[in-house]
């Protein structure tokens, strides 16, 4: 479970959990819900694939054993490779628009 290790992780950082603390949440409220909606997967096995940052490579895995067909990311490293085996590499703001259509 290393993407939700990493989940909290980016949560606590100062500028997320001030953002959540001033809509009144805390870390623990946000990842728990979260935690409480995700289906745990046991990732595929890739090859190599995001040389720069090879952490990345989890996020994938996951993808691809969960049959994802949408993948967002904030992360530059997996929004440059735009797709894939099947699954779109998006942003934030262009999941929303996919699923605002």
């Amino acid at each position: 479970m290393p993407l939700l290790a990493e989940l909290q992780g980016v949560l606590a950082r100062a500028k997320f959990a001030q953002q959540l603390a001033r809509r009144g949440l805390t870390v623990s409220d946000v990842f728990d819900g979260y935690a409480a909606l995700v289906t745990i997967v046991t990732p595929a096995l890739i090859t190599p694939t995001i040389v720069k940052d090879p952490a990345d490579d989890q996020v994938l895995a996951c993808a691809l054993a969960a049959s994802a067909d949408l993948l967002v990311s904030g992360d530059a490293h997996l929004l440059e490779l735009k797709r894939f085996h099947g699954s779109d590499i998006v942003s934030p703001a262009e999941a929303l628009r996919c699923i605002s259509a």
